[in-house]
């Protein structure tokens, strides 16, 4: 697959390499995209902005770890944009402190949620969430990272909605 990943950056927080997004987008949208191409664009914002989105949005107050926007193009367009990712740096360097997780596996989740979002996963159900929860581990343990729900979830893929 090739993957074109715009990454932008509107925060001084500490965040990872775009050769780090690469690699995380890719091992999540690998084989699971409608086109051999795709294209990604990821915001990194601070607080502030990420608070004025969830609210705008969700109808949320405050910031949250990660909001996704799926493109929702016409398919007659044959266009590889999939949508955004805006991740949060201050809020995902804190949970990762506060869970006692590795920045890294924590950053690598959040890449790998958003990007599930923008193909259809959501975790609104409980057998949607289950199906999104066994992805995602699968996914970060091929990446070398560790279940982030804090134990071994069985095998296998969830499904596309």
């Amino acid at each position: 697959m090739r993957l074109t990943v715009d990454l932008q950056r509107a925060t001084t927080a500490p965040v990872p390499t775009a050769t780090q997004f690469r690699r995380w987008l890719r091992a999540a949208l690998s084989g699971r995209t409608p086109g051999a191409t795709a294209e990604v664009a990821v915001r990194l914002v601070d607080r502030e902005e990420m608070a004025a989105l969830n609210e705008n949005y969700r109808a949320r107050r405050g910031p949250t770890n990660v909001l996704s926007f799926p493109a929702d193009l016409p398919a007659e367009l044959g266009l590889p944009l999939l949508g955004d990712i805006v991740i949060c740096a201050p809020v995902v360097r804190d949970e990762a402190a506060a869970q006692g997780v590795d920045g890294d596996a924590h950053w690598a989740h959040m890449a790998v949620h958003g990007a599930l979002h923008l193909l259809g996963y959501d975790h609104i159900e409980d057998s949607e969430a289950a199906a999104m929860e066994r992805l995602e581990s699968a996914i970060l343990r091929d990446l070398g990272y560790d279940c982030p729900y804090g134990e071994a979830t069985p095998e296998g893929e969830g499904q596309l909605p």
